[in-house]
């Protein structure tokens, strides 16, 4: 297992400078000057050089990308054309996390065809059926004009994380919830599951140990596969609520040609997304000893007796 996950590690390299060349590219190709953005449109084209040549951005392309991948390996992202501040430091304060509803799933599941079930699967699609945005502007209302409970914007302190992490989460936990309920369904209706109720198991056990390890699979492949969504997700979040976030961060780096930000920040989201695969590719493994035994060398799925006699007449045989 830890062979295979090192693998994954040193496949994530050349992934990464896949990616910065690519990003490199597309800025070279993209039109639009830095140095005219941050200049203005009045300013002289000896201004303009002047800047260009202080930015390196007159350097051939294959000067600028090597000296990009220099500082990347070195630790360095950079610093932003517009505010001359490290790229690293703007970008550890712009992270938004999400939580999902697999709890939620399992519940439904367990009262089929009951009022629980019934107000928790209408829950689950309206809220799938809702645009984010508009579901945040509702949020707003209700919370930071009416009762004045929740701030109305920004992230001066921790109840200004509530109403973004709810009006993004709520999306994507609907449809999990969704998926958790199908796939226990599916798996308490099995002869083992029954054989357990038989064997007197109490239900907590049954849910829990035996229904929710099979059934969560399919769940963990869809919570990575969503989580590149959320991080686009978070730039509606992030421009409703007035938080200073990564999507938004982006965002005014593409307006503004800030190519140092553009490159970091692509690069960085897609390492975490890369890691978010690796770690459910991990997962699968834990949870299915099927997939687990994959990954482990012959020698030690053969039975010990097996490898006594093996041993035994390599022994003889010398």
């Amino acid at each position: 297992m830890l062979k295979f996950i090192g693998k994954r590690l040193l496949m994530l390299i050349p992934v990464l400078i896949g990616i910065t060349l690519v990003v490199q590219i597309l800025l070279e190709v993209t039109p639009g000057d830095p140095a005219k953005l941050m200049l203005g449109m009045n300013a002289t084209p000896e201004r303009v050089a002047a800047l260009r040549d202080e930015l390196g951005l007159n350097d051939p392309f294959l000067v600028r990308y090597g000296r990009y991948v220099w500082k990347l390996c070195h630790g360095d992202l950079g610093k932003s054309f517009m505010t001359g501040r490290p790229v690293f430091s703007e970008m550890i304060q712009r992270f938004l996390s999400v939580v999902f509803g697999i709890p939620l799933g399992i519940f439904a599941s367990t009262h089929q065809h009951t009022w629980k079930d019934n107000l928790a699967m209408f829950a689950a699609l309206f809220c799938v059926s809702m645009p984010a945005f508009w579901f945040a502007l509702m949020l707003i209302q209700r919370f930071a004009v009416k009762w004045r409970v929740l701030p109305l914007s920004g992230i001066a302190s921790w109840k200004g994380w509530i109403l973004p992490c709810v009006a993004l989460a709520l999306g994507f936990t609907a449809t999990i919830t969704r998926q958790t309920r199908s796939n226990m369904l599916e798996v308490i209706r099995q002869d083992y599951i029954t054989t357990a109720r038989a064997k007197g198991v109490s239900e907590v056990t049954i849910k829990y140990r035996h229904a929710l390890k099979n059934a969560v699979t399919p769940v963990i492949m869809v919570v990575g596969g969503m989580f590149g969504m959320m991080l686009g997700g978070a730039l509606i979040s992030e421009t409703i609520f007035s938080i200073p976030g990564l999507g938004q961060y982006t965002m005014q780096a593409l307006n503004s040609r800030d190519y140092p930000v553009i490159q970091s920040s692509v690069l960085v989201l897609s390492l975490l997304f890369a890691i978010v695969i690796l770690l459910v590719d991990i997962i699968f493994a834990l949870i299915d000893p099927r997939i687990r035994s994959q990954y482990i060398s012959r020698k030690q799925r053969e039975p010990k007796k097996d490898r006594k006699e093996d041993q035994e007449k390599s022994a003889v045989t010398q």
